[in-house]
C-alpha cells in the first residue's frame, strides 16, 4: 500500500497546487459570506476529490487484467496517454499565452464567487473536480490504484490520503481564517494578488511537470 501512496502523492500535490480552487476559496474567505460559504466549499471539495477518484478507480477495474508474468500494458498505456495529454495541454496553453499581456483582472465567474451562498459553494467545489485537467488526474489515480492490485479497504485508505493531501491548500486557509480572520486577511490579499499576476504561468508549469511525472510512471510499468 505504501507503494500505491507513493504513486498518487505527485498527483495529489498537482491537484493541491491548482490555482483555480485556491483562488476561489481565497475570494470566499475575503467575502461577507465567509462564515456561511467557506465550510460548504471545503466539504464539496473533499467530496468531489474522493468521489471522482473512487469513480475512476472502479471504472479502471474494467481494464484487462495482467498475467502473472506480464506487466499490465493497458494501465501503462493509459498513464502514458494521460501524461502526454497534460504535456500537450500545457504546451498549447503556453503557445496561446505567448505575446499576450498578463491581465490582473479576474474572470467574470470568479468575481461572482464572493457573493455565492453555502449551497452554491458546495456545488461549485464539486464541479471544479469535473474540469478536463481534474478528470485526467483522477483517471491517473484510478488506473494507478488498479495496477497496484489493492484490496477495497486499502484503495479506500489511499484515496483518503490522496484527498487529504490534495485538499490542503483549501482546508488550511479555511481553518486558519475562521480561527483568526484579522490575522489572515492581509495574507489572503497578498496571495490573491500574486495568483492574479502569475496564475497563467503557475498553471502551465504545474500541468507540464505532472504530465511528465505521470508519463514516466506509465513507462516504468511497461
Amino acid at each position: 500500500m505504501l507503494q500505491a501512496v507513493g504513486h498518487v502523492l505527485p498527483i495529489a500535490v498537482a491537484v493541491a497546487l491548482s490555482s483555480v480552487p485556491i483562488t476561489v476559496i481565497i475570494l470566499i474567505l475575503l467575502s461577507p459570506t465567509r462564515n456561511r460559504s467557506s465550510i460548504p466549499f471545503l466539504l464539496g471539495w473533499l467530496v468531489g476529490l474522493a468521489g471522482v477518484a473512487a469513480a475512476f478507480t472502479l471504472f479502471a477495474n474494467l481494464l484487462p487484467e495482467s498475467s502473472a508474468r506480464r506487466p499490465d500494458l493497458g494501465v501503462a498505456l493509459v498513464l502514458m496517454i494521460v501524461g502526454l495529454a497534460l504535456v500537450v495541454f500545457s504546451i498549447v496553453a503556453w503557445r496561446k499565452a505567448i505575446g499576450r499581456p498578463t491581465s490582473e483582472s479576474l474572470p467574470r465567474w470568479l468575481r461572482a464567487v464572493s457573493s455565492i451562498g453555502p449551497f452554491s459553494a458546495f456545488g461549485l467545489a464539486v464541479g471544479l473536480n469535473l474540469r478536463p485537467k481534474a478528470l485526467l488526474l483522477s483517471a491517473a489515480i484510478g488506473v494507478s490504484l488498479n495496477a497496484d492490485d489493492l484490496s477495497a479497504a486499502s484503495a479506500a485508505i489511499v484515496i483518503g490520503v490522496y484527498t487529504l493531501v490534495a485538499s490542503l491548500t483549501v482546508s488550511i486557509p479555511v481553518i486558519m481564517t475562521l480561527a483568526s480572520p484579522t490575522r489572515m486577511e492581509p495574507r489572503l490579499l497578498q496571495v490573491r494578488g500574486w495568483l492574479e499576476r502569475n496564475n497563467r504561468t503557475v498553471s502551465i508549469v504545474i500541468m507540464l511537470v505532472i504530465g511528465v511525472v505521470i508519463f514516466s510512471n506509465g513507462l516504468t510499468r511497461l
